[in-house]
């Protein structure tokens, strides 16, 4: 992994159609950590994270990269952070293998195709690597969403509730992929309503409006 890296949030407020969701927001990230945010819906953990990636200002306070804030450098910034949301950005015309194929190239990164199957075998799905993603399941996309992560090299990762509609073995196979990340020196950010435990350093931060 790349040198130790620090993203921290000050005194951030936000809000979403008029409606005031957080105020005074403050959390530190460093390189070998995992954060788990929690909150009843609608409190504005969504709108965290779209803050998170630049894709949404906040009304006030900001987004550290390291001691610099953000929006001074973003082109930088972009490149440390990988995004998965909670609508799945693939195409349903194209195979698995073509959608990370595609995913590669947004991201500047280099795979062979023995890396995008691999990829998309670690979460169960030989045999389905050139099959169109619109004959899958919901939670089958929802794997081959969470297989961008292997290809990722970024060292900031930001997920927006990952879990949904995966099945238990799928869950510990994603598990296991958030671990090695992290005790690689690198950083998850994710949303969910489920207990979260990676077996590595890492905190829940319940936000509350």
């Amino acid at each position: 992994m790349t040198p130790p890296h620090h993203l921290e949030i000050k005194d951030l407020s936000l809000s979403r159609g008029g409606k005031r969701l957080l105020t005074g927001l403050n959390f530190e990230l460093s390189s070998g950590e995992w954060l788990h945010l929690q909150g009843d819906n609608g409190v504005g953990k969504t709108s965290l994270l779209r803050v998170l990636c630049s894709l949404a200002p906040p009304d006030q306070g900001g987004v550290f990269w390291g001691k610099q804030n953000i929006q001074d450098d973003l082109p930088t910034y972009l490149r440390n952070i990988f995004f998965v949301g909670h609508k799945l950005a693939l195409k349903e015309e194209l195979s698995p293998v073509e959608n990370l194929r595609v995913e590669c190239a947004l991201m500047d990164v280099h795979a062979s195709e023995s890396e995008l199957t691999d990829a998309i075998a670690h979460f169960g799905l030989r045999g389905k690597e050139h099959v169109p993603l619109g004959i899958l399941s919901q939670g089958q996309k929802r794997r081959v969403a969470l297989a961008k992560l292997k290809l990722a090299r970024a060292p900031l990762w930001i997920l927006d509730e990952p879990l949904v509609a995966l099945d238990a073995p799928t869950v510990v196979l994603f598990n296991q992929l958030v671990q090695t990340h992290v005790t690689a020196g690198g950083m998850v950010i994710l949303t969910s309503h489920q207990a979260i435990e990676f077996g590595c350093a890492g905190r829940t931060l319940v936000l509350r409006s």
